[in-house]
């Protein structure tokens, strides 16, 4: 297949490129420059995708690397490195803001363009590694050396491919394959195409080790590709499995499609969102949950002001909490996700197979062989004595306990153990999770740290509907967010991504 036309679109501009490289230039010139006046001992250079020429257009953040002496104290390192980002924002007229990985790095909006300015040590192999960001320079390198210029083409159409099919992006809110494990990719099976024949033969745990280091038997991962500057370190191991799943799979679709749908592999979807406006998709977008026959509970709430990379984790942990507590509580859970726009907003959802309970449960004693165990179940129930009147025997189910139904402290015996109904605390899912979502009861669900108060203080419960007519979220405006109604469409239509 002939990908000239798609690289056209897909690459970097001459005149896109030629910004790009100006801003970083002089970034590191006005850095060397500041650090030389200040006796910094620091050596500057752009790293990343920019450096290595693998960039797609319009996504291009400029790592700009301040790289101190191994001997360097931390803190002195965190400090100067922010020093310098600084002067440097403000000289090229920047709009700063910090963020926090292994430690602190400045992020400036200069020129319309995000200049990432990453304090680290300037190390030569891994067994220098003093924090997580060092080994950048050690990929750069790698990559700058092996691979080939004709090849940098063949990088660019595999991450626009994942890009649309949804498994590209390192972050923990996608948890697809990082840049430069696509880069890996195609040095070992040398195309994207070859690059999609072998992905969709994969089998799980595969290997690949371009320098034979013969260390994948450290890993467990589902994706197996050992860093060819560490060979202690696998590149896949922050992949989630339905995302090398879904690659798979869409390498499969692709490969098997024809001409005229390959091509759409390269461009946005067209989403199952009926409606030329937001608002008639947003109607369709009600249609559809409504045709689902479940129930639909939102929890929307204030977010701290802390990175992406921080908020997320705690997001999925919070969501997969309240989703299996409620299945504890029996409130069946079909789906639950979380969505946020990591400014002002975060939202959980459920769908629930079941939303309201009836009013008693059956709680399970011990066998009824224990005496002692019975004895102790019984008063600790606060039951009548057992005697052969008050016990039912029937070995079915607790619909036939005639009398014993509507009597929480009578007890019955299903097969061979002493059984009670007693009634539900809460009746509905809404119930539940008010009372979870209170000082006091918090501690129920394992909740994200930097969010457990603002999550008490500030959620609301809603339906779909009410949350995107809701005029107190304010400038959100959900109803109006193309982001949101397309959470909610992956949300309904699964997979979609996958095939064209």
């Amino acid at each position: 297949m002939n990908y000239e036309k798609i690289l056209t679109e897909i690459k970097p501009t001459n005149e896109e490129s030629e910004i790009v490289h100006e801003i970083a230039t002089e970034a590191i010139d006005y850095i060397d420059k500041i650090s030389k006046k200040e006796d910094i001992n620091v050596k500057t250079i752009l790293v990343g995708s920019i450096a290595k020429d693998t960039w797609l257009s319009g996504n291009s953040d400029i790592d700009i690397f301040m790289c101190f002496p191994l001997n360097t104290d931390l803190s002195y390192l965190k400090e100067k490195g922010l020093f310098l980002g600084y002067e440097c924002s403000k000289y090229m007229n920047g709009e700063a803001h910090e963020h926090y990985a292994s430690h602190p790095y400045l992020t400036s909006h200069i020129n319309g363009y995000d200049v990432d300015f990453v304090p680290c040590y300037n190390i030569n192999h891994a067994e220098e590694l003093k924090s997580a960001v060092d080994r950048t320079i050690l990929h750069t390198n790698y990559i700058k050396k092996h691979l080939k210029d004709t090849q940098k083409n063949e990088v660019l159409l595999l991450k626009k491919f994942m890009s649309e099919v949804g498994t590209y992006g390192s972050e923990f809110k996608i948890g697809g394959f990082a840049g430069y494990l696509c880069e890996i990719l195609i040095l070992r099976y040398k195309t994207f195409e070859e690059t999609l024949k072998a992905a969709s033969n994969w089998k799980n745990k595969t290997i690949i080790d371009l320098e034979e280091y013969g260390t994948a038997n450290l890993f467990s991962d589902s994706l197996i590709a050992i860093d060819p500057t560490d060979k202690n370190r696998n590149v896949g191991a922050a992949l989630r499995k339905e995302k090398v799943a879904e690659f798979i799979i869409a390498s499969r679709n692709f490969l098997n499609a024809e001409y005229k749908k390959k091509i759409e592999y390269f461009k946005n979807i067209k989403r199952k969102i009926k409606g030329n406006n937001i608002k008639e998709q947003f109607k369709d977008i009600i249609k559809q949950f409504k045709d689902r026959k479940t129930k639909i509970i939102t929890i929307s709430f204030d977010i701290p002001d802390v990175s992406s990379d921080s908020l997320h984790p705690q997001l999925k942990k919070t969501q997969q909490s309240i989703t299996e507590k409620l299945e504890d509580n029996e409130f069946s859970v079909f789906k639950s996700d979380y969505w946020t726009d990591e400014e002002n907003i975060g939202i959980f959802i459920f769908e629930l197979n079941v939303y309201k309970q009836n009013k008693y449960y059956i709680h399970e004693g011990p066998k009824i062989w224990d005496k002692q165990a019975v004895e102790n179940f019984l008063v600790a129930h606060n039951t009548n004595n057992i005697n052969s009147n008050n016990i039912n025997t029937n070995n079915t189910n607790s619909n036939n306990t005639n009398n014993f139904y509507n009597d929480d402290n009578s007890y019955y015996i299903i097969e061979d153990t002493i059984v009670l109904n007693k009634q539900r605390e809460f009746k509905t899912a809404k119930e539940f999770i008010k009372s979870v979502l209170t000082e006091e009861n918090i501690h129920v669900i394992k909740v994200g740290k930097n969010i457990k108060d603002l999550i008490i203080s500030s959620y609301k419960i809603n339906n779909i509907k009410k949350l995107l007519k809701d005029k107190d979220l304010g400038e959100n405006n959900l109803n109006e967010n193309p982001d949101f109604l397309n959470f909610l469409d992956d949300f309904l239509n699964p997979g979609q991504l996958l095939k064209r």
